[in-house]
């Protein structure tokens, strides 16, 4: 039984693909600074799991943490304290020394297919360019917008208690929201593809949604009315903030604030459409996921909105 190592698996991002790849039946080793990543957490097979430490800003602690892995999944934190490209170069580099068959990147973005693109769209291009000079046999998504920050500390207050559905996109920005286990569900796909190595493709749900939509389906699900009521980007970026608490320290406030309300005028207006993804190019890639995505209808339907589902700012 092949081994994935999930780097970051105490996010809700990590606990997706640990949770997709115990599924999958594949064995599963959780990487993360906390002893107990899972804690308050129910998830099938979760006692199978083996839990190793590793720092990102520490490399020595990398091949402790990933020798004996098949597989390796590698999700850049939100609140990193180095560029993408050099952590993934990193990694990749100490995955290639150990045999790993496969390194899999899911960027949380939008990957672009020509140079210019700014913030961290530009990011994973030099990102995708150091994993594959690492030597890492690699795959990378572009997962471009996720469900599941609709159940987040910024998010889901304002849907629950104010019947609002609160975000940065402009009226009639289309985007194609995935939930984080489809995310998953595509990085445990590319494994055993040969054409998968040395291949990046943008990915996202099965639907293209503007706000408005969103909050019909909000509001089918809690049988009262959800109005979309988009803030700025600027609102947005302190929103953010607040809800990080004291997670984030204040002396990085202001700027992540101000790059988080740069990125979204940037996604309202820029003419590559960051969020919206060519999904038949994405089912003529994988065939085998065409009718398996999960529409943000089902998703919406099947989440616990309460607070004891309470999911931080980041992670």
């Amino acid at each position: 039984m092949a081994l994935v190592t999930v780097i970051g698996a105490s996010g809700r991002q990590g606990m997706a693909q640990v949770r997709q790849a115990l599924k999958a039946g594949y064995k599963v080793r959780a990487l993360s600074r906390q002893p107990d990543p899972f804690a308050g957490f129910d998830i099938d097979g979760i006692d199978t799991v083996e839990v190793r430490p590793i720092d990102l800003y520490d490399t020595d602690s990398y091949r402790p943490a990933l020798e004996g892995s098949d597989y390796v999944f590698y999700t850049h934190p939100l609140q990193a304290r180095a560029d993408r490209a050099v952590l993934v170069g990193q990694i990749g580099a100490v995955a290639a020394n150990l045999g790993v068959k496969r390194t899999v990147w899911n960027t949380s973005s939008w990957i672009p297919d020509k140079p210019g693109d700014a913030h961290t769209y530009a990011g994973n291009t030099a990102g995708i360019n150091a994993l594959w000079r690492s030597g890492a046999p690699g795959t990378v998504f572009g997962s471009v917008l996720f469900m599941d920050n609709l159940l987040t500390n910024w998010a889901r207050p304002f849907i629950v208690n104010e019947d609002r559905y609160v975000y940065p996109h402009n009226p009639e920005l289309e985007a194609n929201w995935i939930s984080l286990d489809d995310v998953a569900k595509f990085m445990l796909a590319s494994l055993e593809r040969p054409d998968m190595e040395g291949a990046w493709v943008n990915i996202g749900g099965p639907e293209r949604l503007i706000g408005k939509q969103v909050a019909d389906i909000l509001s089918d699900n809690f049988g009262r009315k959800i109005k979309y009521d988009p803030c700025t980007p600027k609102e947005f970026g302190d929103y953010l903030v607040g809800a990080a608490g004291d997670s984030m320290p204040e002396a990085e406030r202001e700027a992540f604030s101000a790059g988080i309300a740069a990125f979204y005028d940037y996604n309202n207006t820029a003419p590559t459409r960051p969020f919206a993804v060519d999904m038949d190019h994405v089912y003529e890639r994988f065939p085998e996921l065409e009718g398996e995505l999960e529409p943000m209808r089902d998703w919406v339907g099947r989440q616990d909105w309460t607070d004891s589902n309470h999911r931080p700012a980041f992670g």
